[in-house]
């Protein structure tokens, strides 16, 4: 599968074209995309997808067996890891034990003939005070906290200059407090030095408070990387929709069509409307009959006692059989027609509705929020 993000008359930075690695049991397969200088890009799939595989292969770990790794125009395949001028940062921030943080801080300027020892130190001063460490930099490793010991890490990463930053799951072994100030500061870094960064992550919350662009990977495939509400709102495939939390996603079959919809028969007794602009536009009367997979997001749906008027095109009457209280959300599952459909609700607006199990409820969601999946290729996108 081939995915590429094209922007027109914009450079782009990293460049991945066809890429494969064969690892045996593991392939990262045909990964595609672009991603443009200053862009921060999180990288999200389950366990063993091939997201570290593929951060690893970029900054030359692992050798392709085909494709070409591009950085600002310039083809790395053939080029050792440390002559490719990439920075990355585990998730064990992998610091050196014997050196104290303003050596370790320092360790890649020395490598730097032409720098003297003054620029060094203001160097490593300057990125310290940003870093919020200067007042551990005589300390040892040994004895850093988890977030000290990440700073550190970013601030090695990021004084040498790197042209762009691969990220491993960096926050994983932090505290919820310590994420949130270490997300805080990497967003400032990023404006400051107009860092371009690639993320791999587990967390939910890294995407949606650093990216400018979401990347879903399985089974060594990259299934859809755009921007955050794209992919969120109009996930590529089944997988894509299920994992970023559409919940709901249904087969259906087209029944009708006009301009600009289509309606989609899910079961003897149900009928709903889509206006999915990127797949009605496409549609005729020549699919009438096609199978297709719906997806509707769980946010999307209202919950009501009764049909009101509203411009949603679609309302459902269905019969409560699950309620799960998490926090201030209530998740909810209602049984409409032998289907279920799983909506959210806020605490407040849940005991509003005084909502039980078994009670009736009609849930409301417009055509707009039914989205298309093209899984059985329907419209033979190209």
């Amino acid at each position: 599968m081939l995915l590429k993000l094209i922007i027109i008359g914009e450079i782009m930075y990293l460049e991945i074209e066809n890429l494969n690695v064969d690892l045996g049991e593991f392939h990262l397969k045909d990964i595609s995309f672009e991603i443009e200088k200053g862009e921060y890009v999180v990288l999200i799939g389950p366990t063993g997808s091939g997201k570290s595989v593929l951060l690893e292969t970029i900054i030359g770990f692992y050798q392709p067996d085909s494709g070409t790794v591009k950085l600002d125009g310039n083809v790395l395949n053939d080029v050792p890891p440390e002559e490719r001028n990439i920075g990355i940062v585990y998730q064990d921030h992998v610091l050196f034990p014997n050196m104290n943080v303003y050596d370790n801080i320092a360790y890649g300027l020395r490598k730097d003939k032409s720098l003297s020892k003054e620029e060094i130190d203001k160097k490593v001063k300057n990125i310290a005070e940003t870093m919020n460490i200067s007042h551990i930099l005589h300390r040892d490793i040994l004895t850093l906290s988890g977030g000290e010991s990440q700073r550190t890490a970013l601030a090695r990463a990021l004084i040498v200059g790197p042209d762009i930053i691969l990220m491993d799951e960096p926050f994983s072994a932090l505290d919820v407090t310590t994420q949130a100030k270490l997300t805080s500061l990497i967003k400032d870094i990023g404006a400051k030095y107009e860092t371009t960064f690639l993320h791999v992550t587990h967390n939910f919350n890294d995407v949606w408070n650093l990216a400018d662009k979401v990347g879903v990977m399985k089974d060594g495939i990259l299934h859809q990387l755009d921007y955050i509400n794209k992919v969120f709102s109009k996930p590529a495939n089944d997988f894509v929709a299920s994992f970023v939390g559409v919940n709901n996603i249904f087969d259906g079959e087209i029944i009708n069509t006009k301009q600009n919809s289509v309606t989609v028969k899910l079961n003897e007794n149900i009928e709903i409307q889509s206006t999915d602009d990127e797949y009605c536009n496409l549609a005729s009367h020549e699919v009438i009959g096609e199978n297709v997979l719906v997806a509707i997001r769980p946010e999307n749906i209202i919950f009501a006692k009764s049909t009101f008027e509203s411009s949603a095109r679609n309302q459902l009457k269905g019969k409560i059989t699950k309620i799960n209280e998490s926090g201030p959300i209530v998740n909810v599952e209602t049984d409409v027609e032998g289907i279920l459909f799983k909506g959210i609700l806020t605490r407040n607006s849940f005991e509003n509705l005084d909502l039980n199990m078994g009670s009736d409820v009609y849930l409301i969601f417009k055509s707009v929020n039914v989205n298309i999946l093209d899984s059985y290729n329907t419209f033979k996108l190209s």
